[in-house]
């Protein structure tokens, strides 16, 4: 076992175990936790039959990462932000293209970096007390850690609903949603991951999870809504978007008005091009193209503005730059979307 606190590593026979351990942060990831996991992973591949990745605590596998720290640094003139969301998405990246089997129990909240620790990998087990979200776009950042790879790739229109709007999914949803591949109860993870540690290939992976696997009988929680989401977020700009919904006027539609109006405008409509070009693109390009609009963020000021008034001061009132949607021009949008230098691109790093 590492004696390193913020992960714990354990060899368990021919499984390797990680375990993210900052539960009063509710394990967010940092650079010191990519740092110890990606050389581990890389280590372990040529070793172990199959990882397994969980988190310490019953309230999260991992909240997302560490973005007031980020922009903390930031004011300072510091470029950690720069390091962090490189380091991430290589990891995310890896985590992707990895070549053993990759367990993720995603008990408890996964959002942001979380998301990223789990969703490129082939096993996603959610429980009853997992709760889901991509929130970006309320601290003027974006759906990343390959989110423009997996959300386009949800049924419908439901990714670039819950990136716009950061909906919460929580339990059995977020397996009906197709982000999590099982359901299963919490009090069944220990026994679930004594028996996965015994595995030693996915065909013995997929029968210990299917053994476990629950379908608790309740509709998807969307369902009802599902084809006003995919009509409504069929729109190919955000104001078409927002004009959708004034048209549809019913109470959900009116919701989903007020949730947009307080995010930053200039995220919607990144958001929104990264789901249209994410869609079209492996998850290595994702993940290159999402450094690239990272880098525009951190040299913006809106991610600074909605981490400062949503985790920093907590007024819970950002001034975001541009106000409104209508002031987001193109020539803004596709700024983010700028190639970098030759030793900035993150495709080198991939």
């Amino acid at each position: 076992m590492s004696t390193e606190e913020d992960v714990i590593f354990k060899s368990i026979g021919n499984a390797g175990v990680i375990t993210l351990n900052r539960p009063k942060a509710l394990n967010a990831l940092n650079v010191s936790m990519v740092d110890k996991i990606h050389p581990k992973l890389k280590e372990w591949e040529g070793q172990k039959h199959l990882i397994i990745i969980n988190g310490t605590g019953e309230k999260a596998f991992c909240a997302g990462g560490d973005v007031r720290v980020i922009v903390e640094s930031g004011f300072k003139g510091g470029k950690l932000g720069f390091e962090f969301f490189r380091k991430e998405y290589s990891l995310n990246g890896y985590i992707g293209r990895y070549k053993k089997p990759y367990v993720a129990i995603i008990d408890g909240i996964v959002m942001g970096g979380g998301v990223g620790l789990s969703v490129h990998g082939p096993y996603r087990i959610a429980t009853e007390r997992s709760v889901f979200a991509m929130p970006e776009t309320a601290i003027g950042l974006f759906p990343d850690v390959g989110g423009s790879y997996f959300l386009p790739r949800l049924q419908g229109k439901l990714g670039t609903y819950l990136a716009l709007t950061g909906h919460r999914l929580t339990g059995s949803d977020i397996y009906k949603a197709g982000i999590a591949t099982h359901y299963c109860e919490s009090q069944s993870i220990k026994e679930l991951e004594e028996l996965l540690v015994q595995c030693s290939n996915h065909d013995d992976i997929k029968n210990v999870l299917n053994k476990f696997n629950k379908n608790d009988g309740k509709p998807f929680s969307l369902d009802s809504i599902l084809p006003k989401i995919n009509k409504c977020f069929a729109a190919p700009t955000v104001e078409q978007i927002i004009q959708e919904l004034e048209t549809d006027g019913s109470d959900w539609a009116k919701g989903v008005l007020n949730t947009l109006a307080k995010m930053s405008p200039t995220s919607l409509k990144v958001s929104l091009k990264i789901m249209q070009e994410g869609a079209k693109l492996p998850l290595d390009r994702c993940l290159e193209m999402e450094y690239r609009v990272a880098v525009g963020c951190l040299t913006n000021t809106d991610f600074y503005e909605g981490v400062r008034a949503l985790l920093i001061d907590k007024d819970q009132k950002p001034k975001w730059n541009p106000s409104s949607v209508m002031d987001v021009s193109e020539t803004i949008v596709n700024s983010y979307f700028n190639k970098l230098s030759d030793d900035q691109e993150l495709i080198h790093k991939l």
